[in-house]
C-alpha cells in the first residue's frame, strides 16, 4: 500500500494478521533537510508531537529506543534496517516495520511519504490493544513539514 496524493491525510488497511497505514505529504524544502530531520534522533521530540523521545543513532544496523505519544509508558526497541541518505530510512522490530520515503515531484518540492506494516500469526490476540495510527500519522507528516518548510525559508 501506498498513500496516492500527497495531502497529508493517513490510508489504513487492515486484514486478519495485518495492519497498515501510510501518508504522504508534499514538502516545500529540500530532501537534505528533511532527512537531517528524520536522522537526528536527540532533535526528534522537538518538533515532532507525536514522539516523547528518540535515543540511539538512526544509522544502519543500530537500535533505537522510542517512546511515542501513542502509547508513552512503552519503550520500542527498533533496529535500522534501510538507510539510504535522502531517499530511504527503514526501521523496525519483530512485530513490524515503518518504512520513510523522500522522492521529488515535478514542482521539484520534496514527497514524504511514511507507512507502518504491522502484523503476524499472533496479531489477531492483540489487534484490538493497538491503538489507530492515522492521526498520529497525519500529524507527524504536518510537524514535519512545517519544520523543514521553516528550515528553508530561513535559509
Amino acid at each position: 500500500m501506498s498513500a496516492t496524493t500527497s495531502t497529508g491525510k493517513a490510508l489504513t488497511t487492515k486484514t486478519t494478521f495485518s495492519r497498515e497505514t501510510a501518508v504522504s505529504i508534499e514538502i516545500q524544502a529540500d530532501a537534505s533537510i528533511v532527512w537531517s530531520l528524520l536522522t537526528n534522533a536527540a532533535d526528534f521530540a522537538r518538533w515532532n508531537s507525536t514522539v516523547v523521545s528518540i535515543k540511539g543513532d538512526i544509522a544502519l544496523g543500530e537500535t533505537i529506543q522510542l517512546i511515542s505519544t501513542l502509547d508513552p509508558k512503552r519503550t520500542f526497541k527498533l533496529k535500522v534496517r534501510e538507510f539510504e541518505a535522502d531517499k530511504r530510512l527503514a526501521w523496525g522490530d519483530a512485530m513490524g516495520n515503518r518504512v520513510y520515503t523522500l522522492s521529488k515531484n515535478d514542482q521539484g518540492n520534496t514527497v514524504f511519504s511514511m507507512q507502518e506494516k504491522i502484523g503476524g500469526l499472533m496479531f489477531p490476540l492483540f489487534a484490538r490493544f493497538i491503538p489507530p495510527f492515522d492521526a498520529s500519522f497525519e500529524q507527524f507528516a504536518a510537524d514535519l513539514k512545517k519544520e523543514a518548510e521553516n528550515i528553508m525559508q530561513s535559509n
